[in-house]
Parts: C-alpha cells; structure tokens; sequence
C-alpha cells in the first residue's frame, strides 16, 4: 500500500486517524501509529498544557510518526503551534480556518501540513497557499462538517481533478471496502474518524462508544448550519434543536441551547441525553469497540481480499 501519502507521511498504510475531539487523546494517536498508520492528537478540546502532556506521552509510547489536528478557530491558537515546534512535531493537520496562516511558517520549522476541506474551492485555495496535501473531507463524516453537502463518492474525484498534490479522502470509510472504493475514486490515502471512537484506545466515554455500535442507518443528521455545522446522534439535545428551528428560533436562541461544553458533556463525560453526540454515517457499519491493532488488520485484510477478487 505504498504511495505519495505514505511517502510523504512516513507510515506503512495510507490510512490517517481523524483529529476528533474529546476522542483522540495520545492513547488513540500512538496505537494507530505504532499499528502502521498515522495517529492524530486532536488539539481541539485541549488546553496548551494538556495538549502538551499529551504530546510528551505519545512520544514515549511509539517511535512511529504522529501528528496533531489544530482547529484554527480555536483561541490559543499562538501557543498550541508553539507547542508543537517546541515538542518537537513533524506533521500537523489544520481544519476550520485559512491555510495561508500558518502553513509556511510550520513548514519552515521542517513541518508536514495537511488542511482539511469539504469542497474543490478550498482544495484550490489550500493547494495555493502551499499544503503538502489535503483531506477532502464528504457529507457522511462525523463532527464539525462543511456547509456544502457533497458526498464522499462525489467530491473525491472532483478534487482529484484539479489538485496535483496528494489528495486523503475522509468522510464514511471505516472499512477494507471503503478504503479501495477511495483508492479507485483517485484518493492516495484515506482518513477515518468514526471507526477509531469505538476503539478500546480511544479517549471517548464508554456510553459513548455503546452508543455509535447502536448507532443505524439514519440516526444521524447534519444541523447547526448556522453556527459550526456538525453530524450528531439524534437524542434529546438533538430534538430540542429540531424544536428551535420549527419554531423558527433565531441564531442567538440556538446559540444560548448549544451552549457551553456540550461536546465534552456528550462525548467524553457520556450524558446521552443533553450531550453533543458527533458521529459519522458510517457508524452504522460499526458493530463492536475492538482495539486498534485488531481495526487495522481486519481493514488491511479485507482491503486486500476485495481487491485480489476485482482482479
């Protein structure tokens, strides 16, 4: 499975672990990346000093390459790429801002940046603002989504097009078989959120990871257009928003309902009820909390079974 993305990355499978966060703690970064792939620290719901301590301990728990997913809109942001260079970390994925911010300044300090989009135009956009490469990011992901709706199967191809730096698609992969149907859709390498929650590694609630095993076809739905797009899990907090826009409630309204820490509440502390559940399409294909290492090489093996039987 060696290509541009491997090169470029330095790992054995093209496959990249999402950013999540309150899911992608150092235990979760380093089993990916010690069983082949590319492990993702996700800054996102961590304070510097935590991110930092994470950081610290990945690094004590595997020689492989690891990286750390920064939202740009998050505050501190100054301080967490400070972290980062200081700690000594060779690959960061950006999402959630302009790429030109921070790409020529990372990639002067001798590091790989990847920027995370969900349409051809901010593939453009970042391709020009000197990425080494993409994650082109469909509908069906979970978590904070774009705006534009374009599905997996469709907007791969199409970034594919018009890019020539290396292209990961991101967005209903969790298996073998989805990871070749991104490969033949032109992907060189792929980048699953939603399957490594319900990984034993993975920092997510235990009532959480039950919850995306339950989780079936149309049990979840993409809302908060108006604030910072996310796929949830329809529960309680999910019908009390349905509430607010039948009810034609005004930005502010659904601003006051989200709140503060409703991620973490749903996520990671395991309220099922008024948390924030972010979770993919996909999860309707995953069907047990399994460790790391077992994900891969179920994935790999059927990746290469499906394959020899197209041949």
């Amino acid at each position: 499975m060696s290509n541009r993305i491997t090169t470029l990355l330095g790992i054995k499978y093209p496959i990249i672990q999402g950013g999540m966060v309150w899911n992608s703690g150092w235990r979760l970064a380093s089993a990916v990346s010690n069983a082949g792939g590319l492990g993702l620290i996700g800054a996102g719901s961590m304070y510097p000093n935590v991110l930092r301590e994470h950081i610290q301990k990945c690094k004590k728990a595997t020689n492989k390459p690891f990286g750390v997913n920064v939202p740009m809109l998050y505050p501190n942001i100054e301080e967490v790429m400070q972290i980062i260079i200081d700690e000594g970390v060779k690959i960061v994925f950006t999402s959630a801002g302009n790429p030109k911010t921070w790409t020529s300044y990372l990639q002067k300090k001798g590091i790989t940046v990847v920027h995370v989009v969900s349409s051809v135009k901010f593939a453009l956009k970042s391709e020009q603002a000197g990425v080494d490469a993409v994650v082109a990011e469909g509908f069906e992901a979970g978590g904070h989504n774009g705006r534009e709706e374009s599905t997996t199967l469709t907007l791969i191809p199409m970034v594919k097009e018009k890019l020539t730096i290396p292209v990961i698609a991101a967005g209903g992969i969790a298996t073998g078989r989805g990871v070749l149907a991104a490969t033949v859709l032109g992907a060189d390498g792929v980048q699953m959120g939603s399957r490594f929650v319900a990984s034993e590694e993975s920092s997510a609630h235990i009532n959480f990871k039950d919850e995306v095993v339950k989780t079936k076809d149309g049990d979840t739905y993409l809302t908060l257009k108006e604030l910072a797009p996310a796929r949830l899990i329809k529960n309680k907090f999910f019908n009390d928003l349905q509430e607010l826009y039948k009810n034609k409630a005004t930005v502010e309204e659904i601003r006051e309902k989200l709140g503060r820490g409703r991620a973490k509440k749903g996520m990671f502390e395991g309220e099922l009820d008024e948390g924030e559940l972010e979770i993919g399409q996909v999860a309707g294909l995953i069907h047990k909390v399994k460790p790391v290492a077992q994900i891969f090489e179920e994935i790999i093996s059927e990746f290469e079974s499906v394959k020899k039987s197209l041949c």
